[in-house]
């Protein structure tokens, strides 16, 4: 069966086509990082207008890459939250008409559950069971994965994200929009010794976290430089670095100690940190040491795409875990929506 595949719940708005026998065949990605590094973040209204100019020529995209006629397509799938309501109201309509006209069933996906299953697009692929470090914008979360559908939360943050961290010291720092990856460029000339900035939650016993105070000792350390006439590039760049350097080995200690509770030796790392330079060179060196080992999606699906949308599609299709009658095609979404509430029946 082949699958078509929209994500549009924030600032990028992914197509993709996948068969449930081949794989991904064809996907397209637009980003509206352009748009919106005007304003300093993502404004939903603009970004819900874009998706609506983007998805069509996308879609015609897809199916041009893939060879694809419309009557070719066995089912719709679209991302139902979480996310801006707005955006993801784009994506289930034209999904949810699409699949009306052709007389097809149309899958709702968890955002997240795209994330967390898209390493298993790359080669080679993790078997099942592992752990899985969701690292997705507002969302660090640490979940044992025994199969499709069958996730059970060990650990997620108590206020900011990893995401969040990143995104809001950028900005303290003077950088630009997306600053999570300006963060990280910068990071690569500063010295990460220069400070001391705390580990949230580093030893605190279990796989929670927490990165707020981070954001706070980041806040007071900039003020403290500017105030003395020493925010000077290179105080930037270290800054840069030893936040990074804070926040990965959070992620990287909770993510061993989760391998060692569960007993599991395979650490799948999803969501848009999962393309973090430091965070894969770290899982690289320390895992193989514990005969355990890391997977990442492939670079260009770190970020929201539509191929991860449609192939968890495709995966639940394959689990059994979706009904394929066509259905009324009523429809909602979902802005808030924890992963932990998706069941496998």
């Amino acid at each position: 069966m082949i699958i078509l595949g929209f994500e549009s719940s924030c600032d990028e708005t992914g197509v993709a086509a996948v068969c449930t026998q081949r794989g991904l065949l064809a996907h397209a990605l637009h980003s509206q990082i352009a748009m919106h590094q005007e304003y300093g973040g993502v404004v939903p209204e603009l970004a819900s207008r874009d998706h609506i100019r983007r998805i069509v020529p996308l879609t015609r995209e897809v199916l041009a890459r893939a060879g694809l006629r419309r009557a070719d397509i066995g089912a719709v799938a679209y991302t139902a939250g979480p996310g801006l309501a707005g955006a993801l109201l784009v994506g289930a309509s034209v999904a949810q008409s699409l699949a009306w006209s052709l007389g097809l069933p149309a899958i709702a996906i968890h955002h997240l559950e795209g994330h967390l299953l898209s390493p298993l697009l790359a080669d080679p692929r993790p078997d099942f069971p592992f752990v899985a470090l969701l690292v997705s914008g507002g969302h660090t979360q640490l979940m044992r994965v025994d199969g499709v559908g069958r996730y059970t939360l060990l650990g997620e943050t108590l206020d900011d994200a990893a995401g969040e961290a990143f995104d809001k010291s950028a900005k303290l720092l003077g950088l630009g929009y997306p600053g999570g990856p300006a963060l990280s460029r910068l990071a690569e000339q500063g010295d990460a010794a220069r400070f001391d900035l705390p580990r949230p939650m580093l030893h605190s016993g279990d796989l929670d976290f927490s990165f707020s105070g981070l954001k706070t000792a980041v806040l007071t350390r900039v003020k403290a430089a500017a105030k003395d006439g020493a925010l000077d590039a290179q105080t930037r760049a270290d800054l840069a670095a030893a936040t990074q350097a804070a926040i990965i080995e959070v992620l990287a200690a909770k993510s061993i100690r989760a391998l060692k509770e569960t007993g599991l030796r395979r650490l799948v790392v999803a969501g848009g940190v999962g393309a973090n330079k430091l965070l894969r060179q770290r899982l690289g060196e320390v895992l193989p040491r514990m005969k355990a080992t890391a997977y990442f999606p492939p670079l260009e699906l770190c970020t929201d795409n539509g191929a991860m949308i449609a192939f968890a599609a495709a995966e639940r299709v394959k689990a059994g875990l979706v009904d394929l009658a066509e259905g009324d095609h009523a429809f909602t979404v979902r802005p808030r929506w924890d992963l932990d509430e998706l069941k496998a029946a």
